[in-house]
This record gives C-alpha cells, sequence and structure tokens, in this order.
C-alpha cells in the first residue's frame, strides 16, 4: 500500500482488519513519519467517531423523539379542536330549545317558592291547607318521557333502572285542602295558569258539612335533572 491508496480510502465503509493487514505488507510501515502521522490521523478519526456515538448521537436520537411527539401532539391537537367545533355548533343548535323547555322545570329553590305560591292561592280563596308535603324525586328516563301513557308505577320502575338517562325528575307533592268548592276551582286555575309545569296526578273531592269540599290528591312538578341528581 501507497499514500495515495492510503489517502484514497473510504472512511464509512472502512474495514480496520483489511487495513492493518495492508500496512503490514506496505514499505509505508517502515516510515516513522508515516507512523506517527498515521497515529494520529487514525487516533482523531477513532476519537470522532467515539465522542459522536457517545455523546452527539444519542442527543440527536432524543432530539428526533422529542420533534415526533411534538408532531404527533399537533395532530391530535387538531383533531380536538375539530370536535370542540363541532359540538360547540350542535350545542348552539340546541341551546334555544333546551331554554324554551328549562323554564318550565323547577329548581330546587323553586320548590320552595311552589309551597307559597300554594299558600297565597289558598288564602286568596278562602281555603285551608290541612296537609302539604313534597315526596322524593322520581327519576324519568327519557324512554318513559316519551310514553305519555306510562303509569306512575312504570314511571318508577323505569327511574330506578341506572342504566338509561335520566330526561327529568318528577316530585310529587301530596295535598289535603279544605273550602268552598268554586274556590277551590279558582285555587286549581291560578295553579294550572302558572309558567311551571304543574300536573294533578290524583285527586278526591268529597263533600262536607257546611256546603264545603275536602281535595286529597298528589300534584307533580318536573325538574332538570341536574338539579336533582343524588
Amino acid at each position: 500500500m501507497n499514500l495515495n491508496e492510503l489517502k484514497n480510502i473510504d472512511l464509512k465503509n472502512i474495514d480496520v482488519k483489511d487495513l492493518l493487514e495492508k500496512l503490514k505488507n506496505s514499505e509505508l510501515i517502515k516510515d516513522k513519519k508515516f507512523l506517527t502521522k498515521f497515529g494520529i490521523y487514525f487516533g482523531s478519526i477513532m476519537l470522532f467517531l467515539i465522542a459522536y456515538y457517545a455523546f452527539i448521537n444519542p442527543k440527536v436520537e432524543a432530539q428526533k423523539q422529542r420533534i415526533n411527539l411534538m408532531l404527533q401532539n399537533e395532530k391530535q391537537t387538531e383533531v380536538l379542536k375539530q370536535e370542540i367545533i363541532l359540538l360547540k355548533a350542535k350545542i348552539k343548535k340546541t341551546q334555544p330549545e333546551y331554554d324554551k323547555k328549562s323554564k318550565l322545570f323547577h329548581s330546587q329553590k323553586e320548590v320552595e317558592g311552589l309551597y307559597q305560591n300554594i299558600s297565597n292561592f289558598a288564602l286568596k280563596n278562602n281555603l285551608n291547607i290541612i296537609n302539604l308535603n313534597k315526596e322524593d324525586a322520581i327519576p324519568i328516563s327519557g324512554a318513559a318521557a316519551s310514553n305519555q301513557g306510562q303509569s306512575s308505577n312504570n314511571d318508577q320502575n323505569t327511574g330506578n333502572n341506572q342504566n338509561q338517562n335520566v330526561a327529568y325528575f318528577k316530585i310529587p307533592v301530596s295535598f289535603e285542602i279544605t273550602g268552598n268548592y268554586l274556590g277551590y276551582l279558582k285555587f286549581r286555575r291560578a295553579l294550572a295558569q302558572s309558567n311551571k309545569v304543574i300536573n294533578f296526578d290524583m285527586e278526591k273531592i268529597s263533600v262536607v258539612k257546611d256546603a264545603g269540599i275536602n281535595s286529597v290528591g298528589t300534584i307533580s312538578i318536573v325538574g332538570l335533572p341536574d338539579e336533582y341528581k343524588k
């Protein structure tokens, strides 16, 4: 091997064993100056390779991984942005209908106000409230809500099914009222004209002495799911 051959060695595909074998059979091996230069040259190459694979390459790989992770996060973020846009559009579309219907429902605070309204209507029409008691809220599923012919017992059984979505809560209020029949009719009309949903589920009217009546029954109001979930 001469000096020109040594300069033309492909460092990327260098074969150390083959190189040493060629150097043994070369006259250059006897040249001390050449050996010194070669040692420095070869040592520099080995030092660079060691430094690269020990320090530089791990940092390069780590940086590549961070870049790949950032790209993946950007893609996921873009997907989430699109989902948020679709959800906002859906909410905007359904919000007016929700607001319209939710105004018919009683919040927990408004239930207390209902007691006051019933008392005021009764007093205004010369009626006496013997009993007025709010019972436990009954969850009504979406399927049960769409079935208007379903009985209250079926409503309760359906509401107890935890696997169904709750559309609203039905809050029964039992009552007993005595007084003049005409005054009682005005009392019922006043409740029916309320801005909130109030249903007379059961009502039994009996005549008592002095041309008065005694009414025992149950009215029901409806509440939003978020207000009455346990």
